[in-house]
């Protein structure tokens, strides 16, 4: 299979390295200054002989490219900064993620979108609209990295290793996701009877502010590791078929009585994308949670309408 990959900068390079190296599928790396993916991409192939595999890479600023993947990955916008929010890159990373699409719908129609750019679940929305495709094949990565990072926090406070623990995180990629303290367990044993409710409660949080913690710190950019390996996580499930279950930002249609909006659920995801999405068994005060998280998106998505008025709508 092939993979193509919207930008290559800290995220698209090391998504590239990571399908790459997992022998996952051949990628095309594409990015709008001259030289950056061609570059990044002979490095990658150069290393094919260390690193033991078969798989090609290519780069280029020509969407042509693209031809012929099955997948695209876009990692296309600005990273945040010191004290910005995801929702503060809305009015920059919406109107690069509708070009992009633009130019991806006239050479890949029937690939699979894998949105990663923020504000995540919004530019998985216009994603969407410029596709128009079915909602299996365009989706968010977010809700894997942000439970990815609750294992993180569990893992180092309960001294287990992470893939022990058994979690998921819902709801929009921001300051309102939706992690579940109690249906998580950590070698099945319920959280709750490890960890305080105040320990609990503070994971949760560093949990919601996961990303801007490593913005803090590097200053002039964001978080790129984990992001990357949750985006190559899914394009795993996709390639080899796996029918395994990743919370992925996908468009409601009645599940958790929402309708309508992009939203982190757990997904089964397959050779076509999203097979299902899979309903929990929430209580009143979880469902209320994941309600104010989508109203949240919803928000968002009409503050991107409003700024479209008089700018011309690109959608």
């Amino acid at each position: 299979m092939k993979v193509t990959i919207v930008r290559a900068g800290n995220v698209g390079a090391a998504c590239a390295q990571r399908i790459l190296e997992g022998d996952l599928a051949d990628v095309y790396l594409v990015d709008v200054v001259e030289g950056l993916a061609k570059g990044k991409a002979l490095d990658l192939a150069q290393a094919a002989p260390l690193v033991r595999h078969r798989r090609r890479i290519e780069g280029g600023e020509d969407y042509a490219g693209a031809e012929g993947s099955d997948l695209v990955v876009i990692t296309a916008g600005v990273p945040r900064k010191p004290g910005m929010s995801r929702d503060d890159l809305l009015s920059v990373n919406g109107r690069i993620v509708i070009e992009v699409c633009h130019a991806l719908r006239q050479v890949v129609p029937e690939a699979i979108v894998i949105m990663v750019a923020n504000p995540l679940d919004v530019t998985t929305h216009l994603a969407a609209q410029v596709y128009q495709a079915p909602r299996e094949r365009v989706l968010g990565m977010a809700g894997g990295l942000d439970t990815a990072r609750y294992q993180t926090f569990i893992a180092w406070e309960v001294g287990c290793a992470p893939h022990e623990v058994e979690a998921l995180v819902l709801g929009g990629h921001g300051d309102s996701m939706v992690p579940l303290p109690r249906l998580t367990k950590v070698r099945n044993v319920p959280l709750g009877e490890l960890l305080s409710p105040e320990k609990i409660a503070a994971i949760v949080e560093r949990t919601r502010n996961g990303g801007a913690e490593i913005v803090s710190y590097l200053k002039t950019g964001s978080a790129y590791y984990a992001p990357s390996a949750a985006a190559a996580d899914i394009v795993r499930a996709v390639v080899r078929d796996e029918h395994r279950v990743i919370p992925c930002s996908v468009r409601l249609e009645g599940e958790y009585d929402l309708e309508g909006v992009f939203l982190g659920v757990p997904c089964r995801i397959g050779r076509r994308g999203v097979e299902e999405i899979v309903e929990l068994p929430l209580n009143e005060e979880e469902l209320a949670a994941v309600h104010v998280s989508a109203q949240h998106v919803r928000d968002t998505v009409a503050a991107w309408e409003a700024l479209q008025q008089g700018q011309g709508d690109l959608c």
